[in-house]
């Protein structure tokens, strides 16, 4: 089914814009607070950023994608939400090195700017981003894929859940770090929001796998299209 890959799709691009939407609005929330639900698990604190409460639907899309229009469309799709995640991040830098108001540097200022937008505009945020949903969405998609191939199409909610289990694995740790690692969390929170980002965004995908089923079961029909990775390559770097 690899010509259906070529054909002008209906939604393709609405769930593009949900897609591009979700990953901004979660990256701009990571950087703008960290929340602490006020229990802990094995002594370990349960605090995430604002980010977890949208970012995993992210994964919900890219599973839709994948599972109906197939990895070469979801990879068009990742490389659009990366792009548009890079100028985000560059309109905040530009947006921060310009001349600030008398009155505005009085109220609020550079420091509460820095302090809630500082992941986003010096790149923090957007490069620990991109270097973890680059890992995590990619492995995530591709092995969704396989997993249609080898299963033949059937149980879509092992497949879902299944891969996105390696996909937030990666993704979470690599995010974490890297954000840490520039200064956006400190260290001291480097468990806390791995462990609860990861487990958060797994019941995310769990909880949202009846809309999964039912958005897949309409998109098919709708589009007439249930496409199937056959001979497909999963270089992300790919045309």
């Amino acid at each position: 089914m690899g010509a259906e890959q070529n054909r002008n799709f209906r939604y393709l691009d609405l769930i593009m814009a949900f897609f591009v939407m979700t990953l901004i609005l979660s990256n701009v929330a990571s950087s703008a607070k960290i929340v602490d639900l006020g229990f802990s698990i094995f002594g370990l604190p349960l605090a995430f950023d604002g980010g977890t409460l949208l970012f995993p639907l992210s994964y919900v899309f890219g599973d839709i994608l994948t599972e109906v229009y197939g990895f070469k469309a979801s990879r068009r799709v990742i490389w659009t939400g990366f792009c548009a995640l890079a100028v985000s991040s560059g309109v905040f830098l530009l947006l921060r090195s310009l001349p600030a108001d008398a009155a505005w540097e009085a109220s609020a200022g550079t420091a509460a700017y820095d302090a809630i937008l500082g992941g986003m505009s010096t790149g923090g945020i957007a490069l620990a981003s991109l270097a973890g949903y680059f890992a995590g969405e990619f492995s995530n998609s591709v092995l969704l894929s396989r997993l249609k191939v080898v299963m033949k199409g059937r149980l879509l909610f092992v497949r879902t859940i299944g891969s996105t289990l390696l996909g937030e694995a990666l993704d979470s740790v690599i995010f974490v770090f890297i954000a840490s690692l520039a200064g956006v969390f400190g260290w001291e929170l480097f468990l806390t929001l791995v462990v609860t980002n990861y487990l958060l965004k797994c019941l995310v995908e769990v909880l949202m796998t009846p809309l999964t089923y039912l958005a897949v079961r309409k998109l098919k029909r709708a589009e007439r299209a249930d496409v199937y990775d056959s001979g497909v390559t999963y270089n992300p770097f790919a045309a």
